[in-house]
């Protein structure tokens, strides 16, 4: 009878090892690999970005240490609020797309970074976050065609000279 508690027990611990595990860092997902990196390399040309206002400066930092600490719930409802006060921001769209990006709800994502794109700069970091998002997500979608195409696009983005000029 012993043996049964005690194993019993053991199968509990461990359930609740699991259940209480923190998230994969950000650096081991997706967004970071295929959207991020590749954009912020190719960042050299010409940045455009949105002025903010101080509360959404201060939502969206929080929202970077929610996900940097595995929380994409509350980095997703500090980046809704932000958006609320703002809603027109191509950077706060974006940042909201790679989170539904990590949360694999490729629709949102999608959503989210046309929004970004269609109001946001058509040169720059922005501009390939968008569209390696967009690839991203319709290459999850089954859209490879549509996936292929924005990939391509993302290097439209950068406006950098060419390499020995």
């Amino acid at each position: 009878m012993k043996t049964k508690t005690s194993g019993l027990w053991l199968l509990i611990l461990l359930l609740v090892a699991c259940s209480t595990q923190s998230p994969a860092p950000v650096e081991d997902r997706e967004v970071n690999a295929r959207v991020r990196a590749p954009a912020n390399e190719d960042s050299a040309g010409v940045q455009v970005y949105s002025l903010q206002n101080p509360a959404v400066k201060q939502l969206t930092a929080l929202a970077g240490g929610a996900e940097r600490a595995g929380d994409l719930d509350q980095a997703s409802d500090y980046l809704e609020r932000a958006l609320r006060i703002q809603p027109r921001d191509p950077q706060l769209l974006q940042h909201m797309a790679e989170i539904k990006l990590q949360k694999e709800d490729y629709q949102q994502a999608l959503n989210f970074a046309v929004r970004s794109y269609d109001i946001g700069p058509r040169v720059g970091e922005i501009c390939s976050r968008n569209w390696r998002t967009i690839s991203v997500a319709r290459e999850h979608l089954k859209d490879f065609n549509g996936s292929n195409d924005a990939e391509a696009r993302a290097s439209q983005c950068m406006n950098t000279r060419p390499k020995g000029l």
